[in-house]
């Protein structure tokens, strides 16, 4: 009886302890170049602002925020691969005094310093965000989200690029809380 009480224990103990798995909110699809310079700038993001990419992939629209709009560009992507390829980029272009790349699930972070934030999630993913921006987010924080709309916000501005160079159309749209 004895041993069944540790053994239960161990095993109570152990689960406890597995870390938990991450939902992946989107797949990874790289934004072109043109539609992250038309994102950062339809946010109007502005020199030493603090700004968030989630679900950052290649770190793409936070080295750009870095590099030519001066941001402090923060990026959060679960995939280890790619954050430690953007890690990897940010280092070689010797940004890490304005860009980073945080390790980790975006539904697990404290947004509440952001300026704007910058989204390329599924509809569904959008959803589940939805709420923790909203209870995160201060007044007038901007977020551009590409493709795909919040559901219950009403865009302050809605931008379509015909064609970005590989043929197909993007919807850009910005909120602002």
């Amino acid at each position: 009886m004895r041993f069944t009480f540790w053994l239960l224990a161990f095993v109570a103990l152990a689960q406890d302890n597995k870390p938990q798995e991450v939902e992946k909110l989107a797949p990874y699809y790289p934004t072109p170049e043109t539609i992250v310079q038309k994102m950062l700038q339809l946010g109007e993001l502005k020199p030493g602002e603090k700004m968030f990419d989630l679900g950052s992939g290649d770190g793409r629209i936070v080295i750009m925020a870095a590099e030519k709009f001066r941001a402090n560009a923060v990026g959060v992507e679960w995939d280890k691969e790619l954050y430690k390829q953007s890690t990897d980029k940010i280092q070689s272009l010797r940004l890490q005094k304005t860009a980073k790349i945080i390790n980790g699930d975006i539904m697990q972070q404290d947004f509440s310093s952001a300026d704007m934030i910058t989204v390329y999630l599924l509809p569904n993913s959008n959803d589940k965000l939805r709420p923790i921006l909203e209870k995160q987010l201060k007044k007038g924080t901007r977020i551009v989200s590409h493709d795909f709309a919040f559901k219950d916000w009403k865009p302050e501005k809605e931008e379509t690029i015909d064609d970005d160079g590989e043929g197909r159309s993007h919807t850009l749209y910005l909120y602002r809380r």
